[in-house]
């Protein structure tokens, strides 16, 4: 199994090193913050054996997995020998363009050098770089050893081997690669929840729902379907005869809604009082921990059981 190289150890850095780890990858964790590795060491050992319950570790060993990461103190050790680095540092350009400028002169000249980006462009902070088409983003939903979607973003540079490969190791992992065509602002998930969120800040602050209405709506109706399938296999199921009958039946309520959907509401204006007051009320800000804990958990559940589903299908 290959050596895999996580730069930056924070909630990102670790849950990628689960990633790695359970599919038999050696892992090492390199951050400026000399503890930082130690925290996410004591996160992972955590979080393993709950793991292996719902058996989300791909049939790994907890103990293996911890003897598999090991802490690197020095940058160019990290980098030693790695086929695959993921670099999880803060979303700030100039702080990208200096770490990949490190890593490209740094990392053996066949590595993939990938960046955890939700939001940058890799073009911003690659362009320069000698091995520019080694590189790109991969960006997860956190944490990735949960949740499988994964986008992978190509500059414009970026070579096609490269994005094989990759695709390849992210499959290996478990994980589900979206295979962007080419970097766009946004990338797709946030470009799908934005629009989504957008909707939901209008329906409260116009006085159409409160937000618990907004989220029953999404949490006990649309997300049932969307748990397992998407948008397009949805609608093709949802009209006699497939997508195109979906399209020429509802194409026109779409098109009236989208034209009301043209307005921006200021997510922290007035309404933000209405939304902090009301989710406050459900949940006190002192109890955010332990439900982030309540989410994973049933986080876990979910995976469990999708995984099983699954199964029973090939079965």
């Amino acid at each position: 199994m290959a050596k895999i190289a996580i730069i930056g150890s924070g909630f990102i850095g670790r849950a990628w090193a689960i990633t790695f780890a359970r599919a038999g990858h050696d892992i090492a964790l390199w951050d400026n913050d000399k503890q930082a590795p130690h925290r996410a060491i004591d996160f992972i050992r955590g979080v393993l054996p709950d793991l292996k319950t719902n058996d989300l570790l791909m049939g790994r060993d907890p103990e293996a997995m911890i003897a598999a990461i090991r802490v690197e103190d020095d940058f160019d050790a990290a980098l030693d020998g790695v086929s695959h680095v993921q670099e999880n540092t803060p979303e700030r350009l100039e702080m990208k363009k200096d770490i990949f400028a490190r890593l490209d002169a740094a990392t053996p000249a066949d590595a993939v050098i990938a960046s955890s980006s939700s939001a940058i462009l890799p073009s911003a902070f690659t362009e320069g770089l000698a091995g520019r088409s080694r590189c790109l983003v991969i960006h997860p939903i956190n944490p990735p050893y949960l949740i499988p979607a994964v986008e992978v973003v190509p500059a414009p540079w970026t070579s096609p081997e490269v994005l094989e490969r990759v695709r390849t190791l992210l499959v290996a992992c478990g994980q589900s690669p979206i295979m962007m065509k080419r970097e766009l602002d946004g990338f797709i998930m946030n470009r799908m929840q934005g629009a989504l969120l957008e909707e939901a800040f209008r329906l409260v602050a116009d006085g159409y729902a409160s937000i618990e209405d907004v989220d029953i709506g999404i949490r006990d109706g649309l997300a049932l379907r969307w748990s397992f399938m998407g948008p397009f296999e949805t609608i093709d199921l949802n009209a006699p005869g497939g997508v195109r009958d979906y399209a020429i039946k509802y194409q026109g309520l779409y098109e009236n809604l989208f034209k009301q959907m043209q307005r921006r509401v200021d997510w922290a204006g007035p309404v933000m009082d209405v939304i902090e007051r009301d989710r406050r009320e459900k949940l006190p800000e002192s109890d955010l921990v332990r439900h982030q804990a309540w989410r994973d958990r049933r986080l876990m559940a979910l995976a469990a059981h999708k995984r099983r589903a699954a199964k029973d299908i090939v079965e």
